[in-house]
């Protein structure tokens, strides 16, 4: 489908004319015999004239035509409606146009060429309704810029995809009605509060062009840092005012000047935050110093004395002593000793455990509930071991309240929990624990007498029992023993209960006297 054709005599006619754009009208051309010579202006190919069933005017090539980009294309009629639109809307806009106009050397065909009077400029303004890649129509755009001619694309389809990828616009109607002139509704942008918008009311497409024409419109590449409305796509360009382009620009110096500020308020605030961490550091070290002094004084105060003695000879044979200690050679390279002051309040009910030149440097076990005054300041300096995770961690959670508890405290377990059998890791269930070995009784020889003399012990007193052929409810609870060899009564057996009699009240034996 054309819109022009060469006539041999009249020279270039165009169908969508009254006058054909040359005196002569339709019904010249249009079904008359003989055919009036008419030629394609590209392949010069015979044409002939048509009317579409909407009724729009066209030349067609007649069968057997070349390879005619004209003919190859297939234009549709909806094309060709859109390519008078832009011819129109051009001409209203003060430009001189025209219709299917080619380069000189072939290299691309505009479907309308605008142009300035004085010829200062030329704008192709194209009707793109089929699919095209963006890569296509970017070389296609480069082409005609190439020859000194600017382009611009429009579309009515609903999203096409190129939209902002080259100088584009989309058309349509502004309103429900489908009848009136054609309006830019899509491309065409204004910038407002970071976010790039659609130009309302939307103008109608002469308008535009007259913008475009007089150049208060420019296509202007959106910058990353501003948004476009949810409803509406991102595009990578629109056309707008250079007054929105630099107000975008404003705003991003702007947005940048803000972030920056706020960077150099966050380094200051992190700035004050490491003075202050320092200088609660040094005080923290100081106050530790100050109690690692006094806690070697009272070890020299008590060194030797009766009362060390004895309070550090229990504990030196405790097997959870000599691991605690031979946990600090083999994983910190420390030799370790226990301190003399074991007594002493200040390492909180546990074990201080010191290096050779007699320097604090470990304490094992201590109490949650006796970390405070002098311990809480010597504590929070030193390494703190435990018999096993469980107990480490019930430590940190109720040692120290919130806000005292101390941030650079080094807690360890010197039996981690790696392999769990019972709720128990694997070695302490081997080795119990301090704790452990005290809550758990002693266990007895089994009883082989044959005439035990069996007891049982209640509250702190003995109660005497017997064998039996059946448990009775007081076997479940308590354990009997056997007076004569020392061990415990496996078998079943029952507690014998000694009945004492009341007492005679004095009245009654004294009026039984008197009978």
């Amino acid at each position: 489908m054309a819109l022009k054709a060469l006539h041999a005599r009249w020279g270039v006619v165009f169908a969508h004319l009254p006058d054909l754009g040359c005196g002569r009208s339709w019904e010249q051309v249009h079904k008359v015999q003989p055919r009036e010579p008419l030629a394609c202006d590209e392949c010069r190919h015979p044409l002939h004239a048509k009317v579409s069933q909407c009724g729009v005017k066209f030349f067609a090539h007649d069968p057997g035509a070349p390879d005619c980009e004209i003919a190859r294309e297939g234009e549709s009629e909806a094309h060709h409606l859109l390519k008078l639109e832009l011819l129109n809307a051009a001409r209203d806009a003060g430009a001189h146009a025209e219709l299917e106009v080619r380069a000189p050397d072939g290299s691309w065909r505009a479907d309308v060429l605008a142009s300035a009077p004085d010829g200062s400029w030329r704008i192709a303004l194209e009707a793109q309704l089929s699919p095209i890649t963006n890569d296509e129509i970017r070389a296609r755009t480069e082409r005609m810029r190439e020859h000194q001619v600017a382009a611009c694309w429009f579309s009515d389809r609903p999203k096409p995809r190129w939209l902002g990828e080259v100088p584009s616009v989309r058309v349509g109607q502004p309103g429900a009605e489908e009848a009136g002139p054609l309006s830019v509704i899509e491309g065409l942008s204004r910038f407002a509060g970071g976010y790039w918008r659609a130009v309302a009311p939307p103008p109608s497409l002469a308008q535009f062009l007259r913008w475009v024409f007089e150049h208060r419109i420019v296509v202007h590449a959106v910058r990353d840092g501003t948004w476009f409305p949810i409803e509406a796509r991102r595009l990578a360009g629109v056309w707008t005012a250079p007054v929105y382009a630099a107000a975008e620009l404003a705003y991003l110096e702007e947005a940048e000047r803000q972030r920056q500020e706020q960077l150099a308020k966050a380094a200051a605030r992190q700035r004050r935050l490491e003075a202050r961490r320092a200088q609660v550091r040094e005080l923290n070290e100081a106050s530790r110093g100050r109690q690692r002094f006094k806690a070697m004084k009272a070890e020299d105060a008590v060194r030797g004395t009766a009362a060390a003695t004895a309070a550090r000879g229990k504990v030196l044979d405790q097997p959870w002593v000599r691991r605690a200690i031979a946990y600090l050679e083999e994983v910190h390279s420390i030799t370790a000793v226990v301190g003399w002051s074991v007594d002493d309040a200040r390492w909180a009910g546990g074990v201080p455990l010191l290096d050779e030149e007699g320097m604090p440097i470990a304490v094992l076990n201590p109490d949650r509930g006796l970390t405070r005054d002098q311990a809480h300041f010597l504590l929070a300096g030193l390494l703190l071991l435990f018999d096993d995770d469980c107990t480490m961690k019930h430590f940190r959670r109720w040692a120290y309240g919130a806000p005292k508890r101390p941030k650079d405290q080094r807690m360890e377990a010197v039996q981690p929990a790696t392999e769990k059998s019972g709720g128990r890791s694997e070695a302490a269930s081997r080795v119990p624990s301090r704790r452990s070995a005290r809550a758990e009784p002693e266990r007895l020889p089994a009883c082989g007498c044959e005439h035990p003399q069996l007891f049982l012990r209640i509250d702190g007193r003995d109660h005497p029992a017997e064998p039996t052929d059946s448990f009775s409810p007081a076997s479940a609870l308590f354990q009997a023993q056997c007076r004569a060899c020392g061990g415990s009564y496996e078998r079943p057996w029952r507690r014998i209960i000694t009945r004492t009699p009341a007492p005679t009240p004095p009245e009654a034996t004294q009026s039984a006297l008197d009978r």
